[in-house]
């Protein structure tokens, strides 16, 4: 069955958990897609795993429309969402219109996420009146890492943990269908979900949020430069990965690659 922001919502009701994973292109978006996923998440995370930037500052609108649009061409069965980029919608209303419309004319995203709590409150609220859905993403939100002063938890302290309650409500209220939690206490993803009807996203914010999501190259053991203490191993393909490279490159130097078979 087709899932959709409807979808989410009812599993929250009924105490089913949501499993959400990321693509940027379209080979592993067809593997997810075939999979018990229940939303895929076009993120611009991009700029790290995939571009090799240190943040994803530098990702740019069109390169999240060509990844979206990429991913697009093998689901079919999962809810797709696309990240706005950094300054795609911090600008202005009209801009955020614009850039999240892009995402889902040319990239066929259904769903735009956006980081923020109160200061975006308007740009929610403009897309979710234009028919755009919209999910929310509190606590380390990576656009800010340059104002966090790196990939830090946040929701500490009890005065962040407040704001962060409140910012969660606000987004609840403006119409996001649902909120990512990165990178908080536990008990702090738990007391959100708990005091929100939409459901929560966590990663690295505890086993009680509604659902989880984690970069699917970081779970699989792909990505080697950046290892946060969230992630579980649940393969580790780089190893992998480059033992099959070596050893067709020393079957092409020992000219035992191609072989009668594997020729015409």
């Amino acid at each position: 069955m087709k899932k959709t922001i409807k979808s989410l919502r009812t599993m929250k009701a009924k105490g089913e958990k949501i499993s959400a994973l990321t693509a940027y292109e379209a080979l592993f978006a067809g593997y997810l897609d075939e999979c018990d996923i229940d939303f895929i998440l076009v993120g611009d995370s991009a700029g790290m795993v995939f571009a090799g930037h240190e943040t994803t500052v530098p990702v740019t609108m069109d390169e999240m429309v060509y990844h979206t649009r990429s991913v697009r061409r093998s689901v079919k069965n999962t809810l797709l969402v696309a990240d706005m980029p950094f300054m795609s919608y911090q600008t202005s209303v009209e801009d955020a219109l614009r850039n999240a419309g892009r995402l889902l004319k040319e990239g066929g995203a259904e769903a735009v996420k956006m980081e923020g709590g109160k200061r975006i409150i308007d740009r929610v609220e403009a897309c979710v009146s234009a028919g755009i859905p919209v999910m929310g993403h509190l606590g380390m939100t990576p656009q800010s890492v340059n104002q966090f002063g790196g990939f830090k938890t946040q929701g500490k302290k009890s005065n962040e943990a407040e704001n962060l309650k409140n910012d969660a409500l606000a987004l609840e209220k403006a119409g996001v269908f649902g909120i990512v939690l990165e990178k908080i206490p536990a008990e702090l993803g738990k007391e959100i979900s708990e005091v929100l009807e939409i459901p929560t996203i966590g990663i690295g914010a505890g086993l009680q949020t509604d659902g989880q999501i984690l970069v699917t190259q970081d779970m699989l053991g792909m990505f080697e430069k950046f290892k946060p203490k969230f992630v579980r191993l649940y393969a580790q393909l780089a190893g992998e990965i480059k033992e099959a490279i070596a050893d067709y490159s020393k079957d092409v130097k020992n000219s035992t690659f191609p072989n009668k078979d594997e020729s015409f």
